[in-house]
């Protein structure tokens, strides 16, 4: 049996019993992906969109649990780091005027709302959503399909949306997140999302985000250390941003080390509207991440920032596409990676700008520190404008350490090995930096310390 047959009869063996089966729309939508997806197969350097990263080990990649995780206890401990990052947040400066510590205790609604999926499912008793101003929804897809269809169509997207392993996700996502943000609401706590892999060696995940006209809200999806083995998690995001709507998406990547993570995030922008991307990979043995908006409407605004480290012989890969369609666009990205070891780190970026986008103003850029002689660094940032009235910008670099700034450390009394951590996090820090809710830096933050070494005395030193 082929690696493509394996996944048609996965298809076969649960078309019927996935969530909204009986819905004419989504059983046809699904059998085109999947044919879509056994024609194309597991993508390979022959194609332009994966020129430094291959899949073709898939067709031989056997899919295996090693050590299985209690979900009570990812979610208890994540719970916990944000709450000490928020904590972190709102502490007073070291030279600051000392605040009164607070009272209450700690509340959903100051943590934020958080739906837990576990092993590609709904968990409604981990799950903590707070109260809710009227107009939003939030929780699960599958739940969403049974009570208001109509809406789930309008925003599920298209078998032919994406790469091929999005088209395997179209096929046999049974569930994911259903936020639904009405007319000039604003959620002030962030919502979380989290996806434990726990005992299953593979799931599928389809994030639905609509928000009308002027809603605002801050979603973070959480991609914890799950169960140990050679695992997959295919996870589509879909992002529709209405006119003057401001949506904030911070993913946090940290899979298990033998893990597969193939994901892609889709915004559409209407006039006037925000969406900022922050996208932090540090975990997984091969990570890609697709993102893509398209500034629909004049006047939209983007942001794409990135930050992934890696290590040994993980490999990350960025591939990124900005559509200016309108006038008065305003989109920014800028990607930093950490590349130790053999790990090889990829990013490719490319911002189209239409003919009728006049008065378009985008930058891009792209730069990697290699830590070791082995790592690897492949950036290609890519414009291609077809409107005259612009002012468009992009550039990449591949680099080492500043021996200058290492000996200034040196000579002002810090050893060799962390003058070369404290250069390395402060490269880094500038993408965290752009992240504008500041509980949700400083879990960044956290996170990023976790995977450099000695990162408890490094902190210290901050």
């Amino acid at each position: 049996m082929s690696a493509i047959d394996f996944w048609l009869g996965r298809h076969r063996d649960t078309a019927t019993d996935l969530p909204g089966a009986d819905l004419p729309w989504l059983a046809r939508l699904r059998e085109d992906a999947i044919d879509r997806f056994a024609d194309e197969g597991w993508p390979t350097t022959r194609r332009e969109n994966w020129r430094h990263t291959s899949l073709a080990f898939m067709a031989q990649q056997v899919l295996v649990v090693r050590e299985a995780v209690t979900p009570e206890a990812v979610v208890a401990a994540l719970r916990a780091r944000y709450q000490a990052a928020r904590g972190a947040a709102h502490a007073p400066a070291r030279q600051g005027v000392e605040s009164a510590p607070e009272s209450a205790p700690e509340s959903a609604s100051k943590d934020g709302h958080w739906v837990i999926f576990v092993d590609g499912h709904f968990a409604p008793a981990l799950s903590a959503i707070g109260g809710l101003p009227g107009g939003v929804r939030i929780g699960s897809l599958a739940d969403a399909l049974g009570q208001t269809p109509e809406a789930v169509e309008a925003a599920f997207g298209e078998a032919g949306d994406g790469e091929a392993p999005a088209a395997l996700n179209a096929a046999l996502a049974a569930d994911g997140a259903w936020i639904r943000l009405g007319r000039g609401v604003a959620v002030e706590p962030p919502i979380h999302l989290v996806f434990i892999g726990a005992r299953v060696t593979d799931q599928h995940l389809r994030n639905l985000i609509v928000a009308e006209t002027g809603a605002q809200a801050t979603i973070v999806e959480h991609y914890p250390v799950g169960a140990a083995g050679s695992t997959l998690t295919t996870a589509v995001t879909r992002v529709l941003a209405a006119q003057d709507s401001h949506v904030t998406h911070l993913k946090l990547q940290q899979e298990a080390p033998e893990a597969i993570h193939l994901a892609t995030i889709e915004a559409e922008q209407a006039r006037g509207a925000v969406f900022a991307s922050h996208s932090l990979s540090f975990g997984a043995r091969l990570a890609r991440h697709d993102i893509r908006t398209r500034l629909a409407g004049e006047g939209a605004e983007a942001l794409l920032n990135g930050l992934y480290h890696a290590d040994g012989r993980r490999h990350v890969d960025h591939h990124t596409r900005i559509d200016h369609a309108r006038p008065q666009g305003t989109s920014r990205e800028f990607y930093r990676g950490l590349l130790d070891g053999s790990a090889r780190g990829v990013f490719t970026g490319r911002i189209l700008v239409a003919q009728d986008a006049q008065r378009t103003d985008a930058m891009q850029r792209c730069d990697n520190l290699l830590l070791s002689r082995l790592a690897e660094a492949d950036a290609r940032p890519e414009l291609e404008i077809y409107a005259d009235d612009v002012k468009c910008a992009h550039g990449a670099t591949v680099g080492q350490l500043d021996e200058d700034a290492l000996f200034y450390l040196r000579s002002r009394g810090v050893d060799a090995v962390h003058a070369r951590q404290l250069l390395t996090y402060a490269f880094a820090a500038e993408v965290l930096d752009r992240i504008a809710h500041a509980p949700l830096r400083a879990l960044g933050r956290a996170a990023l310390l976790e995977r450099l070494p000695d990162g408890a005395r490094l902190e210290e030193l901050l």
